[in-house]
């Protein structure tokens, strides 16, 4: 593990240093035109160069704009129509000017009003649109300047507080001047800040905090590798992990925390908070996702939000009574009951169980019933919504095989449930009760999507091992599953033989023993990054101990929906294979 604490001090490497300040070139431009809008046209250019403080050329020129300039703004520039009337058009200007700042940093005052305009001129003369980076000295203003020293941050009051020799006149040539000016003066107040390089300047502007751009060190020590990340907060006599990430490079994703590229707020208190980094290489992105979660399920780090309470998760259990019912529990156990799921809210759980009364007349009382001892019927008996096994009204024999069709529903084929709702669906339908109808589909599709998240996650928790592996690049990914866990993971390279490192990665892969029920022997939710990643296009499986298989109908697409719930059809039961192993179809 890669470890980086304390180190706000060290010094920074030439990569993370950037470029100086006293060795960038700044353009300060200022454009003059004859109005705000976009229809509107340039009337003056005027620019400054300079580098280290020194002037190194200047740029004016008026521009005919090709229209009449109004009156109010002529007052304001002082340029007329008789002035521009004989000036070379943007056409001949804009090419001169893209040549004088080509290769700085374009600064203006409320740059996106210039940059705005020159990226339609450059879009309507078919000129590729320069990547400047630019500075906007109204924003630094801001960032920079307090309330009690500047009433406001026009152009005019910043070159009065900073003492200008220049006074801006809204002319172009005069307002880049008094804008190096201000350039200047807001440079040399950021110096004591820590703030020396041009990428230091632009976060400035994005408000990024002296005490956060100086731990981007912690990023220094760092592998360009996938891995996890854990910001840690050093106490006197513990340490407490903050915040869990993942990443295919450690060591950009880290820095880009001390930037204004992370604007979570939490992540700015984390940050603040934390004392230092660690990190753990892995082999592949698929390692680094499961390393992760078990990292956060194991510290329940305070600052992230997902994945921290695997044990949350929520399951439908029938339970093993002589009249058998469905309950809503959190464990799945060892005894004989059918579980289904998992969820991972309890509001989920009961729409499917929902789903499952509105195809089956099946109890939903909890009391213990004997067959021996019959009881008053209740109101869902009288609706006809249940069989009333209580009463005696149905046989033992009779209400197991009710069970056993709702079993089948949730363990194989998922049809009988919807043929279940195909009348109740109808009816309601006919009766332009289509709210109530809405409500009874979306139980049914939550029902599906379940059922494709419990045969996805078994489908894996069943099968002994799985060696797969799957091009990235030049280099061959391969993992070893077991029961749904990932035992271990290794990474061929060019020269390397994959099935060579596969025997390499199976000999040295975790032990692991078989789960219990329809769990994985890993959470819920690595088992489902497995899933997703082996269900990737290219994934290729190289050896397969026991059967990955799907029930053929656990699901239904829309045609296959829409043809139960409007049709009769008989259908048997028929198992698909999806990797390996033997497949097994029922006469229809």
């Amino acid at each position: 593990m890669t470890s980086t604490r304390g180190r706000e001090s060290l010094q920074d490497s030439f990569e993370d240093l950037g470029t100086h300040l006293s060795e960038v070139t700044f353009c300060v431009v200022d454009l003059e035109t004859t109005g705000g809008a976009e229809s509107d046209a340039i009337t003056e250019i005027g620019a400054v160069k300079v580098r280290g403080g020194e002037v190194q050329g200047r740029f004016q020129t008026l521009v005919n704009p090709k229209g009449s300039i109004p009156p109010l703004i002529a007052v304001l520039t002082g340029i007329t129509n008789s002035m521009v009337a004989d000036a070379p058009p943007l056409r001949q200007v804009l090419p001169a000017f893209l040549a004088f700042a080509e290769n700085t940093v374009l600064v203006a005052h409320n740059a996106p009003f210039d940059t705005g305009f020159l990226r339609r001129a450059c879009e309507s003369l078919g000129y590729p649109y320069p990547k400047w980076p630019v500075l906007d000295t109204a924003s630094l203003a801001r960032a920079i300047l307090l309330r009690d020293e500047v009433p406001n941050c026009r152009l005019a009051t910043l070159a009065r507080h900073f003492r200008s020799v220049t006074a801006p006149n809204h002319r172009a040539l005069t307002d880049a001047e008094a804008t190096v000016d201000v350039l200047h003066g807001l440079i040399e107040r950021v110096g004591n800040l820590g703030v020396h390089t041009i990428e230091d300047l632009r976060e400035f502007t994005r408000r990024v905090s002296p005490q956060r751009r100086a731990k981007r060190t912690w990023a220094h020590a760092l592998p360009e590798v996938p891995g996890v990340y854990l910001f840690v907060a050093e106490h006197d006599d513990s340490r407490e992990v903050l915040y869990v990430g993942t990443s295919r490079n450690l060591r950009k994703r880290v820095r880009t925390y001390f930037t204004a590229a992370e604007k979570r707020p939490r992540m700015e208190e984390m940050l603040r908070v934390a004392t230092g980094v660690e990190a753990v290489p892995c082999a592949t992105p698929l390692h680094a996702e499961v390393v992760e979660l078990r990292l956060i399920a194991s510290h329940a780090p305070r600052y992230n939000r997902r994945s921290k309470f695997p044990e949350r998760t929520q399951w439908i259990k029938i339970t093993t009574e002589a009249y058998p019912r469905l309950s809503i529990v959190r464990e799945v156990r060892d005894d004989g009951a059918t579980y289904f799921g998992p969820f991972r809210r309890r509001q989920a759980a009961e729409e499917v169980v929902l789903a499952i009364y509105d195809g089956f007349p099946i109890r939903q009382c909890t009391q213990r019933l004997s067959p021996r001892h019959p009881s008053p019927a209740c109101a869902l008996a009288e609706m006809s919504r249940c069989l009333a096994p209580c009463t005696g009204a149905i046989s033992l024999d009779g209400y197991a095989d009710l069970v056993e069709q709702v079993r089948t529903t949730l363990a194989s084929d998922v049809r009988p449930a919807v043929r279940g709702l195909r009348s109740r669906l109808q009816r309601l339908t006919s009766e332009q009760r289509y709210e109530e109808a809405a409500t009874v589909r979306s139980r049914l599709d939550a029902l599906l999507r379940t059922g494709i998240r419990f045969h996805r996650v078994r489908s894996l928790a069943a099968c002994p091992e799985i060696v797969a592996a799957r091009r990235n690049g030049d280099d061959w990914e391969i993992h070893v599953i077991r029961f749904g866990r990932l035992a271990a993971a290794g990474r061929a390279r060019p020269n390397d033989v994959p099935q060579a490192v596969a025997r390499a990665v199976r000999a040295t892969a975790e032990t692991v023993l078989a789960p219990v029920g329809p769990l994985p022997a890993a959470g819920i939710e690595e088992t489902e990054r497995i899933a997703a990643w082996l269900e990737q296009p290219g994934s290729r499986l190289m050896e397969l101990e026991g059967d990955w298989s799907w029930p053929l109908h656990t699901t239904l697409d829309h045609a296959g929906l829409v043809d139960e719930l409007t049709r009769d059809r008989v259908a048997g039961r028929t198992s698909c294979s999806v990797g390996g192993g033997s497949s097994r179809t029922d006469d229809h």
